[in-house]
């Protein structure tokens, strides 16, 4: 899989220089390289109690991207999942620590324990007071003696830098760290594992699998369950963390390991508010990427008791870009709709012949969702055959209040709808073509007359004309051979639609700014989508 970096050897490296040079002068470097990676304040007095972690990197943002005042004074970088060495902990502890005293925060791994360890042990040597708390926040696997630390350590971070920027001493600061490292817990899901830098992806995880309980170097989860989607992820999770957590609301952490959309990390924020623990979470951090595992697909939930203390501490501001802040967790605030137009009166009626003709079509877009996607992926975003979906199911959801023994109304009544319901310009488009086709119904035309209309309307406004690689290609001919019957008009759209996977240059859409080759052999999603219906009204 390429990747945008250089060389293995030398990505922490750069990525460190890069996170300095773009930190407005906030941040600094030791001198050192390549051996000695560490991140500092360049505002550091060494007048409070200065706050040191890290580890390997491959986390980011954590744990260089939450130095700044009110948090870190200093990380340790190591490289790709790989703890740093004992001399760039000591050159870190010694840059910042001061008389007030230093506090490391180190995630429970083998490696980081031990050369945090020793480092401590030399600074004390060297006359620094050091102290040491252990992060071990993983719930995954609860028989484990020493569990692991995750992305509950910004929680420590957070706290414990609140408590040391106002001035706490060495203990009250250690105190803070060990409350909260006491009273969190954490557990992660993924759909897939990362990429190593230099490595091939290890293919551990099955389609249609989630792993729950992975480590953030990739490391195999408790177990592997049978993915249902948001709703079944969050459940998992929250059915393995609901029973550590202490009594009492909570403040959770909603974590991106690094691969996630920002898109699927709201859906899962909502599904996480609105879940078996919903009446117990007051507050949120995130959704946001704070400790990643390079480009996992997936997340982790956090969760520490909501303790006047805490939210205070969690509130304090800070000067790290990468803290994504604290928010209560409420309802879904609802505004009504401004009133733009009066509501259009409609007349229901019914006939079982026009009733049956809309739901073939609606049932034909809905059943070609998944094709009519993956030929847009080819051009597009790859989203006309989900947006169609939409439009069919809402049209079929309303079949029963539409006035279908009236032609006017009825092309009138979808044109409104389609407006609601479509995103993008194709919504606008079809939204004037059937209120288009409506005025001609109304003034007296007939059915194909007026469905011509509104397709002279849309190319109006709309601009395209047929060659241009849109549904007009397979509309049009439709249209024109409707007059010898839907079977006719079928024929003709398919060889319509069968026509644009010979066009290499679109008019209008997406498509008009993709190249010839991406094009060439494939038809137009927009052209299928009409054949598909009309060969569902032809049967």
């Amino acid at each position: 899989m390429a990747q945008f970096v250089n060389q293995r050897d030398t990505i922490v490296l750069e990525a460190v220089d890069g996170l300095v040079r773009s930190s407005g002068g906030r941040l600094a470097r030791l001198d050192g390289y390549p051996h000695i990676k560490v991140v500092v304040r360049a505002d550091w007095q060494r007048d409070r109690v200065a706050m040191v972690s890290g580890g390997g990197s491959g986390h980011e943002p954590s744990h260089a991207g939450f130095v700044g005042r009110g948090m870190l004074t200093a990380a340790v970088c190591g490289d790709i999942f790989a703890s740093p060495s004992v001399d760039a902990v000591l050159s870190g502890i010694l840059a910042v620590t001061g008389d007030a005293g230093c506090l490391l925060i180190v995630k429970n791994y083998t490696g980081d324990r031990l050369n945090f360890g020793l480092a401590a042990e030399r600074a004390r040597a060297l006359g620094k007071r050091v102290s040491m708390v252990i992060v071990g926040d993983d719930i995954a696997l609860p028989d484990l003696p020493q569990p692991r630390g995750v992305a509950g350590t910004l929680f420590v971070h957070k706290i414990a830098g609140a408590v040391a920027e106002q001035g706490g001493d060495l203990a009250e600061v250690t105190q803070a760290a060990e409350r909260v490292i006491a009273g969190m817990r954490s557990i992660g899901m993924s759909l897939d594992t990362c990429t190593v830098p230099g490595s091939e992806r290890e293919q551990r995880i099955p389609e249609g699998m989630a792993e729950l309980g992975l480590g953030i170097h990739g490391e195999p989860g408790v177990e592997q369950v049978a993915f249902t989607g948001a709703h079944g992820a969050i459940a998992s999770v929250i059915d393995k963390l609901a029973p550590t957590l202490a009594a009492g609301p909570q403040v959770v952490l909603l974590n991106n390991l690094g691969g996630t959309s920002a898109l699927e990390m709201s859906v899962l924020a909502n599904e996480l508010a609105t879940s078996a623990i919903a009446g117990r979470i007051s507050h949120i951090v995130g959704p946001a990427a704070v400790m990643t595992a390079l480009d996992m697909r997936g997340f982790s939930v956090s969760a520490m008791p909501a303790t006047a203390e805490n939210l205070a501490a969690l509130h304090f501001p800070v000067a790290t870009p990468a803290w994504p802040g604290i928010s209560s967790v409420g309802p879904v605030a609802v505004q009504s709709v401004p009133q733009l137009v009066p509501p259009v009166a409609v007349a229901v009626s019914d006939n079982p012949a026009v009733r049956r003709l809309v739901v073939a079509a609606c049932e034909a877009l809905i059943a070609a969702a998944p094709d009519l996607n993956a030929l847009d992926a080819k051009s597009g975003d790859g989203d006309t055959g989900s947006t169609l979906a939409l439009a069919a199911r809402a049209l079929l959801g309303a079949v029963d209040t539409l006035p279908l023994d009236d032609t006017p109304a009825l092309l009138a009544a979808i044109g409104r709808m389609l407006g609601t319901t479509m995103g993008g310009s194709s919504g606008i488009l079809l939204a004037i073509y059937f209120s288009a086709a409506a005025d001609a119904a109304a003034s007296g035309e007939n059915v194909a007359d007026a469905l011509r209309a509104g397709l002279a309307r849309m190319q109006q406004v709309g601009g395209a004309q047929p060659g241009g690689r849109t549904m007009i290609d397979a509309l049009a001919p439709a249209l024109a051979a409707l007059e010898d019957g839907i079977a006719a008009a079928a024929r003709a759209a398919f060889v319509g639609a069968q026509r644009t996977a010979t066009m290499t240059r679109a008019s209008s859409g997406r498509a008009a700014y993709v190249g010839a080759a991406q094009l060439a052999g494939h038809v137009d999603p927009g052209a299928e989508a009409v054949a598909r219906v009309f060969a569902a009204l032809a049967k």
